[in-house]
């Protein structure tokens, strides 16, 4: 019996190596199981592989639309801006981020189409809304060639001054723009509130207040450019306030030197009240007379159009008489000239 029982856990031993029913079957070990994973690996790949070329033809797809519908959109633009003569809010806004050109000057210099639409959409829009022109009549697409123009040769010259300024490092900060706007709103010249004053702007001319300072801030460049480069008003200006100083009458010099025809002959008498508020003279020079007593004279006061001196002669409650010798910068058009014969326009839109 004992010899039976050794002959059979001998045999137990022999079947316990393979897997039951599965004759020949090696038992699981840490080599086999390496052995499997690297036969399914093997047979996955057959499935990673199209899957990574899925995603790549899906890449190439998308980046194909995107590309055409880049290109669709800037063909579209070019037909809406070059052929159609578009104006609209759409495009406007287009041309604020698109480099678009509507006149390069020389070889060099480009006149955004953007500043050319600024200058259009304002006009449009006041004679819209406050003359009630009709853009589509005869007459009316007489007067928008008109405006288109005028709007071009703005912008031209706006590009040139910008050429001239850089030339001469002269520039407009945010600072200098908020000193203006605010000398003319101290004097209440730009409506009694703000709610007023982005009325006033949205329903003449269809700005925004930063719209009113882009505005601002290309006529200040214009007059900082005009006011540095003629020195031969600046000369002028003070050789007046040194003859004051030296006890010259201000009445007979005005008559002598003053550009201001209207009251040069009136020994520069204003011929008016003058309020602080008052439109028909500059808040600088308003600003100027309310510092200064009876009988006092002013330095040189840098009006942006011209330079002046005014001395008050009487003063009331709450207003002045006056009277000031004046002194006109020369128009920033002469000073652009020679960048208009050697850098010539050429305009890349038709304006009729």
């Amino acid at each position: 019996m004992i010899a039976k029982a050794r002959k059979f856990l001998t045999r137990r031993k022999k079947q316990a190596k393979t897997l039951p029913g599965l004759p020949g079957t090696v038992r699981i070990t840490n080599e086999t199981v390496a052995a499997r994973r690297d036969e399914v690996l093997a047979s996955a790949r057959k499935y990673i592989y199209p899957l990574q070329a899925s995603r790549h033809r899906i890449v190439k797809l998308s980046i194909g639309i995107f590309i055409g519908a880049a290109t669709g959109f800037l063909i579209f633009c070019g037909l809406e801006l070059y052929k159609f003569q578009s104006t609209s809010a759409f495009m406007y806004g287009v041309t604020r981020v698109l480099p678009v050109p509507a006149a390069v000057l020389g070889n060099r210099y480009v006149v955004s189409y953007n500043t050319y639409l600024f200058e259009l959409r304002h006009y449009m829009h006041y004679y819209q809304t406050q003359q009630h022109a009709d853009f589509s009549s005869p007459a009316g697409k007489q007067q928008l060639a008109v405006f288109r123009q005028r709007s071009m040769d703005q912008a031209i010259q706006d590009e040139y001054v910008q050429q001239l300024a850089n030339e001469h490092h002269l520039s407009v900060s945010s600072q200098d723009v908020d000193d203006a706007v605010a000398l003319v709103r101290s004097q209440n010249r730009l409506g009694a509130s703000d709610t007023v004053f982005r009325n006033v702007l949205a329903e003449f001319w269809g700005w925004s207040v930063d719209d009113f300072r882009r505005e601002l801030r290309q006529e200040l460049l214009a007059q900082k450019v005009a006011a540095a480069l003629d020195t031969q008003t600046h000369n002028r200006a003070e050789q007046a306030l040194s003859s004051l100083q030296h006890g010259a009458d201000f009445a007979k010099l005005a008559k002598a030197v003053s550009d201001d025809a209207a009251t040069r002959g009136n020994g520069g008498d204003y011929g008016i009240t003058i309020s602080r508020s008052s439109t028909d003279i500059a808040p600088q020079v308003a600003a100027a007379l309310f510092s200064l007593q009876r009988g006092q004279y002013s330095g040189i006061i840098n009006t942006g159009y011209g330079l002046e001196i005014v001395k008050v002669t009487e003063i009331h409650a709450n207003t002045v008489h006056a009277a000031h010798i004046a002194f006109n910068f020369r128009p920033v058009t002469d000073f652009t000239k020679n960048l208009q014969a050697s850098r010539k326009p050429h305009i890349l839109i038709s304006l009729k």
